[in-house]
């Protein structure tokens, strides 16, 4: 007999499984396919992110960061450490226990909530009907009232450099190095790149990033990327702009990159090459001929809003879907779209995701930059306020980086935050609460700080915006 749900979800990453949940949640029979196998051949669930993404590589700077402060900066604060060194198995063996951990806890919250798991391959038919195929070639039929489509996305792969997962590697590669490389080579400067670069960096390797664009992170406000290409350069990062690959050659456990940049050709060899150029939908075993639902000719599924695609009861959620490809961006559609099947009249802010590369110091944004806003053709008052005058930062000897508010000159209203330095995730959030309740900086100004926070950053450079900031000399209005 087939079995009828309320709700299919294909993917269990963190658009899938939330998604998931959250329709268990509001009284809906739900089950969540997945296929996804860990080292051991079981299912592990929470996509890319939990598995191979966001966790792991976060586990891995923050031991990184650990290490590179133990060796070069404890002496600052009187504690002497000779001879520090980095097993780096122990290390990825640490990440390899906490990606564990938190995958088991995605199957322990389907089963809290009563959410059917189906292992396999999940593949959408005509009639809201989703085939699933096991791991041992098995299929069976599901029916469905609403199907979410949340398959994730995987690493782009170039033809001129050809990854192997030895020698040139992707992402998922990278996170599993056993030892430090002498010489590193990353292709692409974005969030990936820098992080991934920023991990083996600060372990000792020599880091190489070559980047096909002219301007470095452009997504980010032109200020705080200036700050970042300077800070992250000084931390031993060499980041070759305008830098085209055109081949690579793999001999003797070491990879020849040829690249084109505005001095003709180069040359690097490096004893590895992370390939992080992006990332591209897994949607081309997703969808059989006649289920309804269309996609444009790179694999992304079309949406309205609301996430609802062409098929009426079929949506589509997370890094199959227009957008920036966030964990949290997935997230919130699966709530969202999981109470619209409920009968809630659930909207998303698409205005207000924030944007994090974890580097250190960390870089951090949300809303508009000054150049959008400028383009836009709207008049803009800023207000900034550099780490280097916070009693916080200064007591934890992370003084490095700024925050920056910029608002609307006619009504003050916040247009946008964005920092670089300790903790700017964090702060940057503080200002997407804010925004989302429609703040001015006035508004964020008169508010009370706790002393000594990083947080006093926000505070100040709120006040800053319209003249009136207290640990920094104002600038004068002209």
């Amino acid at each position: 007999m087939t079995q009828k749900f309320d709700v299919v979800v294909i993917g269990a990453g963190p658009g899938g499984y939330v998604a998931a949940i959250k329709a268990a949640q509001l009284g809906l029979k739900t089950a969540c396919i997945e296929k996804y196998q860990d080292k051991e051949g079981k299912i592990a669930l929470g996509g890319t992110c939990l598995n191979v993404g966001c966790i792991p590589s976060k586990a891995l700077l923050d031991s990184s960061w650990k290490y590179y402060e133990a060796k070069d900066h404890f002496a600052i604060h009187g504690i002497e450490a000779k001879g520090v060194s980095i097993d780096v198995p122990a290390m990825i063996g640490r990440k390899a226990n906490i990606v564990k951990n938190l995958t088991g806890g995605v199957s322990t919250l389907f089963k809290a909530n009563g959410v059917t798991l189906l292992e396999g391959h999940g593949k959408l038919l005509a009639g809201k009907k989703v085939e699933v195929t096991a791991l041992d070639g098995t299929t069976q039929v599901v029916e469905a009232a609403n199907v979410i489509l949340a398959s994730g996305s995987k690493p782009v792969d170039i033809p001129p450099a050809p990854v192997d997962q030895d020698v040139i590697v992707d992402s998922t590669g990278a996170l599993e190095f056993q030892s430090v490389p002498k010489k590193l080579g990353v292709i692409g400067a974005g969030v990936i790149g820098l992080e991934l670069g920023s991990v083996w960096a600060r372990l000792g390797a020599e880091v190489t990033v070559i980047e096909a664009l002219e301007k470095f992170l452009p997504a980010a406000d032109d200020q705080i990327a200036k700050e970042a290409m300077k800070t992250l350069t000084k931390q031993g990062l060499k980041i070759r702009l305008g830098a085209r690959v055109t081949g690579s050659e793999v001999k003797k456990k070491q990879v020849t990159v040829n690249f084109t940049d505005a001095d003709g050709e180069q040359q690097l060899t490096f004893d590895k090459l992370i390939v992080a150029v992006g990332r591209r939908p897994v949607t081309s075993e997703l969808l059989a001929s006649d289920s309804g639902v269309d996609m444009d000719e790179r694999g992304f599924i079309f949406v309205d809003d609301q996430c609802a695609t062409s098929v009426p009861g079929v949506y589509a959620i997370g890094d199959v879907v227009r957008g920036a490809m966030l964990a949290h961006k997935a997230s919130e559609e699966g709530v969202m779209v999981a109470e619209r099947i409920a009968g809630h009249k659930a909207q998303m802010n698409y205005d207000l995701i924030p944007s994090v590369i974890y580097t250190h110091p960390e870089i951090a944004w949300v809303g508009k930059t000054e150049q959008q806003l400028k383009g836009e053709g709207v008049e803009v008052n800023v207000g900034t306020f550099p780490f280097a005058a916070s009693g916080r930062a200064m007591a934890a000897n992370d003084t490095g980086g700024l925050v920056k508010v910029i608002a609307d000159a006619k009504t003050d209203r916040v247009l946008g935050v964005h920092v670089i330095g300790p903790s700017a995730a964090e702060l940057v959030q503080q200002g997407a609460i804010g925004m989302e309740f429609g703040t001015s900086a006035e508004d964020l100004g008169m508010m009370v700080f706790s002393h000594p926070t990083l947080s006093e950053a926000l505070h100040e450079a709120a006040l800053a915006v319209n003249g009136g900031a207290i640990h920094i000399a104002n600038r004068k209005k002209r």
